[in-house]
């Protein structure tokens, strides 16, 4: 089983299952601690109930501790694994695993709400967005696809069907700050097939006057009013 334990001196091997550093995950788990006691107040179960019996009475599950959940919701958001296989990892079946999913990721969205980390997701108000007036408007914009399981509708598999990565994806488009290497915008979730200019189109993204922005090509053509676009040209 996967545990906080066991992979927080490996720090290769936990920065490819989390996305984080030792010391980001360290930072982040009192926040995680503090949302998961509001969620979920030891004077009601996790259904909202109010307990029968004192908390922490029964069988212990298998993410007893604090770090051990936050690892589990991390792990999952990296690597997007089938269920099943979230499960394996962490000896639980399929339906717990769901079950801890959808248990802990409202609480991991609220811890980096909390800190500030939440990127923006209304692209209309981009520009106005305290983070985009307080940090260098120095940007990347890209596109970024990940696996998803095949639809079974043959509409949604044609969609979802990425020639370029030959298999079937979600795609978001993110802007990142270069100088603070923050996430500062995230898209809506867009079919794997979807071109990258024009779901930047379709958004609407907007930006503070004065901002460079750096694209590759699949944004050919983009030219935002009042930004300076740079993209890299092949040899």
């Amino acid at each position: 089983m996967l545990t906080y334990e066991m992979l927080r001196t490996k720090p290769k091997e936990f920065l490819s299952a989390t996305g984080m550093m030792v010391g980001e995950f360290e930072q982040l788990l009192p926040a995680f601690g503090s949302a998961y006691e509001t969620m979920y107040c030891g004077e009601k179960t996790v259904a909202g109930k109010p307990r029968q019996r004192q908390a922490g009475g029964g069988a212990k599950g298998k993410l007893e501790r604090l770090e051990d959940k936050l690892l589990f919701i991390l792990v999952y958001q990296k690597t997007y694994p089938l269920q099943t296989m979230q499960g394996l990892h962490f000896e639980m079946s399929q339906p717990q695993a769901n079950e801890w999913i959808h248990r802990l990721l409202p609480v991991l969205q609220m811890a980096l709400a909390a800190l500030g980390m939440k990127p923006e997701r209304e692209a209309a108000t981009l520009a106005a967005s305290e983070v985009m007036q307080t940090e260098p408007a120095d940007l990347l914009l890209d596109g970024s696809e990940r696996r998803r399981q095949r639809p079974q509708d043959k509409e949604k598999q044609r969609q979802h069907y990425s020639g370029k990565k030959k298999a079937h994806t979600d795609k978001n488009l993110m802007i990142v700050n270069t100088q603070t290497n923050r996430v500062v915008y995230l898209s809506p979730t867009e079919p794997g097939k979807s071109h990258d200019k024009r779901l930047a189109d379709e958004v609407g993204l907007t930006y503070p006057s004065g901002t460079t922005l750096g694209q590759d090509s699949g944004f050919q053509g983009y030219q935002p009013p009042g930004v300076a676009v740079s993209q890299p040209k092949k040899a």
